[in-house]
């Protein structure tokens, strides 16, 4: 399985009926794709929608209702639409009940950060909307692979990266494993199928524990 379905398709897992969502650029937006059965959330988009819909066809797409990240989405019966001020509001007003947060790095203090690499002297891109939803929003999961195209790993003791959001990740979902975020320690609850604890001991900076409960991911 391609590593980042594999990470969109647990993801959608921590989905729980009747939440309302938001998600973050890149492979957040694919969970959307793999609700499971019998789950109805609302998605927030951060550019001003509540109720985004499926991705359309082709030939039924318009530039003008698209997602936070430029893709094209539909909009489900009684969806809302406002101005970005109004939407950033709403992410800072705790009304949302989990967000989804694409990340660069993440640490065992459940810090993120998921806005900046520095190229040519400058941290580039810019923060956009995350650290909002880190600090409107209580529950936070960060989704990444799990080491870099080096193979040095990006679950860290401490982040090296400008912050997005302090002390406020409670799931890291990676292409390998899924932890839970506990006082100054990850407590590691599933392995990716064909992972073995041994392989994610090897690629892991941070300090984890082995959950008892620890199992495959169900995907």
């Amino acid at each position: 399985m391609d590593p980042r379905v594999l990470i969109a398709k647990r993801v959608a897992q921590e989905f729980k009926d009747g939440q309302l969502v938001n998600l973050g650029f890149g492979m957040p937006t694919q969970a959307s794709n793999y609700l499971p059965q019998g789950v109805k959330v609302m998605f927030h988009a951060e550019n001003g929608v509540f109720g985004v819909g499926p991705r359309p066809a082709a030939s039924a797409a318009s530039a003008d209702v698209t997602n936070a990240g430029s893709e094209p989405v539909t909009l489900l019966p009684g969806a809302a639409i406002m101005d970005l001020a109004t939407s950033l509001g709403a992410m800072r007003s705790g009304i949302l009940d989990i967000t989804v947060l694409g990340a660069l790095e993440v640490d065992q203090l459940g810090n993120i950060a998921n806005w900046a690499v520095r190229r040519h002297g400058k941290w580039w891109p810019g923060i956009g909307g995350a650290m909002d939803l880190c600090y409107g929003t209580e529950q936070v999961v960060a989704c990444l692979m799990h080491t870099d195209k080096d193979g040095a790993s990006k679950v860290l003791k401490k982040c090296t990266l400008p912050l997005t959001g302090k002390s406020c990740v409670k799931t890291i979902i990676t292409d390998k494993a899924v932890f839970k975020v506990g006082e100054n320690v990850l407590i590691l609850k599933e392995h990716a199928p064909g992972v073995t604890l041994e392989e994610i001991k090897t690629c892991t900076e941070a300090d984890f524990i082995v959950a008892d409960t620890f199992c495959e991911m169900n995907v």
